[in-house]
């Protein structure tokens, strides 16, 4: 099923006798059967398709909460019927893996301008240190050495998240392999070290990316600065646009976006209508993930954020 097919679908099921007639409950029936990561900090872009998809009837039943390779995994099989957490680039080869076009679809554009790399204090980065290519030197590499094992300690990417693939993937064909320990687990534990780190006045190097309450914790440009990689090399041989602001950050510039089955779209023209209509700020999303890293964090908090954001745009919700 391709998008042009859902939107034909569509007009054709509100014309009657001639007429266009609005059906404001078009989803009225029918259970939508979300699948998320267990990410507080993406709850909020879910639960705002999920209010859409209320008010236009659907039954949206308490989401599955599994990581991203795994998400994409349960959609080919069946096991649900959408996910808004796509990283375009990032996760296409999960989206293959999956069943790829002959299963799922990639609908709409939710999130413009999400970013991913590596960051170091900006006390290193000025002092010269300012390529991941760098750490491949053993005396460099210490500098970040948290541990006392030599080598440079990189806060980096849960398995199973697509961007531990990355990683790897760059550590070896940058030269930074035997130098560099890329410490995986759970990220939030992980990059609350770092940022104790930081506030003791030590170096730092850490994987992160946008939208995400870390970069409002250390601030780019004033805290920590983005680090370069020598040259755009992706894993499998995959190419993107891997460049912000003149520098090369080593992964793709990238979108958020929703995947449903293609079965779920073809029955249901009006959830397939608003996922591709639907778009999200980039900066609202790290204004709510500031919030919650503040401690507004309680599901009612969430619902509340959601509210808000529905109200401070209501017309382009409407639409």
């Amino acid at each position: 099923m391709k998008k042009t097919t859902a939107i034909a679908s569509l007009l054709a099921a509100t014309l009657v006798g001639g007429a266009a007639i609005a059906d404001s409950m078009p989803g009225k029936g029918v259970d939508v059967r979300p699948i998320m990561a267990p990410s507080l900090e993406e709850t909020f872009q879910h639960r705002i398709l999920f209010r859409a998809l209320e008010d236009l009837g659907y039954k949206v039943a308490e989401p599955q909460e599994v990581e991203y390779q795994t998400i994409h995994l349960a959609l080919g099989t069946g096991d649900g019927d959408f996910t808004a957490v796509h990283w375009n680039a990032l996760h296409h080869n999960f989206f293959e893996e999956s069943g790829g076009d002959a299963v799922l679809e990639k609908v709409g554009t939710l999130v413009d301008g999400a970013l991913q790399g590596y960051l170091i204090n900006k006390s290193a980065y000025d002092a010269g240190v300012q390529n991941l290519g760098d750490l491949k030197d053993p005396e460099i590499a210490k500098l970040f050495d948290a541990d006392g094992d030599g080598t440079a300690d990189l806060a980096g990417c849960v398995p199973g998240w697509g961007c531990e693939r990355v990683i790897e993937h760059q550590l070896t064909e940058f030269g930074p392999r035997d130098t560099v320990s890329h410490n995986q687990g759970a990220y939030n534990a992980i990059i609350a070290d770092t940022i104790a780190r930081s506030s003791a006045g030590e170096n730092i190097l850490y994987y992160t990316w946008t939208p995400y309450w870390v970069s409002g914790a250390l601030v780019p440009g004033v805290d920590v600065e983005w680090l370069a990689v020598p040259y755009s090399s992706l894993p499998d041989g995959a190419t993107a646009n891997t460049e912000f602001e003149g520098k090369d950050l080593g992964f793709a510039v990238d979108s958020i976006r929703v995947v449903a089955t293609d079965d779920f779209l073809n029955a249901n023209p009006a959830a397939a209508k608003l996922f591709e209509l639907a778009k999200i700020s980039i900066n609202d999303i790290s204004a709510q993930n500031k919030f919650i890293s503040e401690g507004q964090d309680s599901s009612d908090d969430i619902d509340a954020h959601v509210g808000q954001w529905i109200s401070d745009n209501q017309a382009d919700y409407d639409s």
